[in-house]
């Protein structure tokens, strides 16, 4: 099983992320983490990412995407899927790590998209930013950010269902619902994934489904 995440903050995605892992014993590629990781081992490309977090700079696209390729070129030696949490974070990074994917032969079999209301969206992570007592996630900043997503990210959503990858699923419910809906898609799945090829599937929108979940 080979996924990549897609969804705006406050969705649930490092958490879903790590269930999906968890559950099917893949690795849980977060980028975030991965260069955090570096960063503390000062690796020579922590090194590379501290002096440009110092500096303001924004980490390269090819800095992510070569750590990236590194992490799948181990889960293809180790014979694993993954989930790759964190990027791609535009068309061109989407792109980029389909090609870089494509070269090892470890092309996502799911694009998971976790669609949620902006109104929640903020209600959640201003939780957050008070429970955790973060200063600069403001309704203000909050608000940017999923500006920013729709403008930027978003757009990808339509690529990767013109791929025939794209399952879609609704992130308003509960962690557990949320959780226990997405693993039994994807265990449906899974054993069609190397019989039906890319071309000729159809994306699926699991939005709908939430009475079979539990919800009213």
């Amino acid at each position: 099983m080979r996924v990549l995440m897609v969804a705006p903050p406050g969705a649930g995605k490092g958490t879903q992320g790590a269930v999906i892992a968890a559950h099917f014993d893949i690795p849980h590629i977060a980028t975030g983490d991965l260069l955090r990781d570096h960063v503390a081992r000062q690796t020579p490309l922590g090194r590379e990412v501290r002096d440009r977090l110092d500096r303001g700079d924004l980490v390269p696209d090819q800095i992510v995407l070569d750590m990236v390729g590194d992490e799948l070129l181990r889960a293809k030696r180790n014979g694993t899927g993954y989930v790759l949490d964190g990027m791609p974070r535009n068309i061109t990074q989407a792109r980029a790590v389909y090609q870089v994917a494509k070269s090892l032969d470890m092309t996502a079999n799911v694009a998971l998209h976790l669609q949620a209301d902006d109104d929640e969206l903020i209600r959640r992570l201003l939780a957050r930013a008070a429970l955790e007592h973060r200063t600069d996630d403001t309704d203000e900043v909050i608000r940017r950010r999923l500006a920013l997503y729709h403008d930027v990210t978003h757009p990808i959503v339509a690529w990767y269902a013109s791929r025939g990858i794209l399952v879609s699923v609704d992130a308003m419910r509960p962690v557990e619902r949320v959780a226990r809906q997405i693993l039994t898609a994807l265990e449906a799945m899974r054993p069609l994934l190397d019989h039906v090829p890319e071309h000729a599937r159809r994306p699926v929108d699991l939005t709908g489904l939430g009475a079979a979940f539990g919800d009213a």
